[in-house]
């Protein structure tokens, strides 16, 4: 494992400053956005870990059943996941693609990163769509869980949209300052 890797695992990396001038300001915001959201990501994690060993102690010690640890559980570390989608792509700490790297010509590897990055774009903005509209498909019908607890679904799909929105503009900010920076030309 490289010094890099072992950074980025153990949370060391510094998230890289934006190249181009015009595009400091947003960048050095969204990094204050983003620390806020991973340090949120990181209680619901801890917060996950809490409700289910008060599920196990509750269910196993005093034979009492649990009906909404699990669900608490699964929305807090999806809530974690998506949220902190951005923080990580701030790093990139993301699986690259790497079959982009196979499709390019040979001399371009430059371009390797702006082509991956731009299929991540496509992606995730698309996701970040479907998620609002799956988010007020579940506000305007109440939608909720099938469970005893039957706690909203807007709640879940809002954080997923909000957290792929996050990942959304990100890629896009690495995407202009690659552009702006002077590097593509």
């Amino acid at each position: 494992m490289s010094a890099a890797e072992r950074d980025l695992v153990l949370g060391d990396a510094a998230e890289p400053a934006l190249r181009s001038p015009a595009l400091r300001l947003v960048g050095t915001a969204f990094a204050l956005v983003n620390r806020v959201v991973v340090v949120v990501a990181a209680v619901a994690v801890v917060a996950a870990g809490v409700v289910l060993t008060h599920e196990a102690v509750v269910r196993y010690a005093f034979h009492h059943p649990a009906d909404w640890q699990d669900e608490m559980a699964v929305f807090l570390l999806v809530g974690a996941t998506f949220m902190s989608a951005a923080w990580v792509q701030a790093r990139r700490g993301h699986v690259a693609i790497d079959a982009v790297a196979e499709l390019l010509p040979p001399g371009v590897e430059r371009w390797r990163r702006f082509v991956a990055d731009l299929a991540s774009f496509g992606f995730c903005a698309f996701f970040s769509w479907k998620s609002w509209a799956l988010w007020h498909e579940a506000w305007v019908d109440g939608m909720v869980t099938q469970s005893a607890w039957a706690p909203p679904l807007w709640i879940p799909y809002s954080v997923m949209a909000l957290g792929m929105s996050l990942l959304t503009v990100q890629i896009l900010l690495q995407m202009l300052d690659f552009l702006l920076d002077g590097e593509a030309a």
